[in-house]
């Protein structure tokens, strides 16, 4: 989450960037708290890779929650609770949580997880989808079901490939090939880009100053920086830089 909230931050205008990052630790923990409630609401409707309307109208109610908190001038206050937003896209984002209710064996999210966090440092973050980043609050709960279905599409590489002929395969024997990484750095890309998609929509709707927004850069297979210890990197997408 710490990765992902640096990340995100990337894709926003300066001036949100600086009062976010200001905010990173009582951001990071307002994610935390997200009411378990509404967390446990989404975690019944990925089993079934269906947001409810009832779902959907409690995560928009909490995004109107933190404009509204920023129109007040309540500026501290609006921000940590626009930052803890990011909970919602990241876990719509996650593979891992899109498995469905027959979820995996024993042992594979452990080291699924375990393969990300080892891999950070190799993937390359890219701008998942450009468009996005100029949604309206009012579009976020369509996009948010759509960053469901793409994972769920995700999900079932990880219970392949990392549950083979009857065992879990130890993360430390796949690398940047395997098709676990394509899923993790696909997933991390739009999990990072769907987060700042959420704050921007919040933070347009409060007025925000939008100056000063990174442009994305092209990246060609050509041209991509290096992972390392991998060679060229095959990137097509964007690579969002500062």
């Amino acid at each position: 989450m710490e990765a992902l909230h640096r990340d995100a931050r990337r894709l926003v205008p300066r001036s949100l960037s600086r009062l976010l990052g200001e905010r990173e630790v009582q951001v990071l923990e307002e994610a935390r708290r997200f009411p378990p409630e509404l967390s446990q609401a989404v975690a019944a409707d990925l089993a079934f890779g269906q947001l409810r309307p009832e779902t959907l109208a409690a995560l928009d109610a909490e995004a109107g929650r933190a404009g509204e908190l920023l129109r007040e001038q309540r500026v501290t206050e609006g921000l940590v609770r626009l930052g803890g937003l990011m909970r919602i896209p990241a876990d719509l984002a996650d593979p891992v949580l899109s498995a469905g209710p027959e979820g995996y064996p024993a042992g594979v999210v452990r080291e699924y997880y375990a393969f990300v966090a080892a891999s950070l440092d190799k993937i390359p973050v890219v701008l998942d989808d450009p468009p996005a980043l100029q949604l309206t609050r009012k579009d976020l709960p369509a996009y948010w079901q759509g960053l469901v279905d793409r994972s769920r599409l995700e999900s079932s590489v990880i219970g392949t490939e990392l549950f083979t002929n009857g065992r879990v395969v130890d993360h430390r024997r796949i690398d940047y090939r395997s098709p676990v990484f394509g899923v993790a750095s696909l997933s991390y890309s739009r999990a990072a880009t769907a987060i700042a998609a959420t704050w921007l929509a919040v933070w347009r709707e409060a007025r925000g100053d939008l100056t000063r927004t990174p442009s994305p850069v092209p990246v060609h297979p050509s041209d991509a920086p290096p992972i390392p210890g991998a060679g060229r990197a095959p990137q097509t997408a964007t690579r969002e830089q500062q």
